[in-house]
């Protein structure tokens, strides 16, 4: 199964998050913040990425964007998982770079889904 990064300041949601995907097969590391996100897909290259948006420090919007435009990590794909539920900011998430913006609390299965749907294309 893939390598998948959570990048997330809540406790509560790097464990809900890491224990779906580990169900599932899924191999998890975690990142507290937007830029130990950044520095950690610069060494062990995940297969993709589920970030928050609202973090301390370097947010998940500017991770991201930082992620997909950068030629070493371009390739890894974003989905922002957030309790940011506004038509703005997935139009903006999208613009940084994510392939996909879900909304919190998130349903295993559509998660399960959408990183599913990003792997295949990314393999294609």
């Amino acid at each position: 199964m893939a390598n998948i990064l959570i990048v997330d300041d809540s406790p509560t949601e790097l464990f809900q998050l890491k224990a779906m995907l580990e169900k599932h097969g899924h191999s998890v590391m975690t990142a507290n913040n937007g830029a130990d996100g950044v520095a950690l897909c610069r060494v062990e290259y995940p297969d993709a990425v589920l970030m928050d948006i609202v973090m301390p420090g370097l947010n998940g919007f500017q991770a991201t964007r930082q992620l997909s435009k950068a030629n070493d990590t371009s390739h890894i794909p974003v989905v922002i998982v957030t309790t940011k539920d506004q038509e703005t900011d997935r139009a903006w998430g999208i613009r940084q770079g994510a392939k996909d913006y879900l909304i919190k609390p998130v349903r295993e299965e559509i998660l399960l889904k959408t990183l599913n749907t990003i792997l295949e294309a990314e393999s294609a």
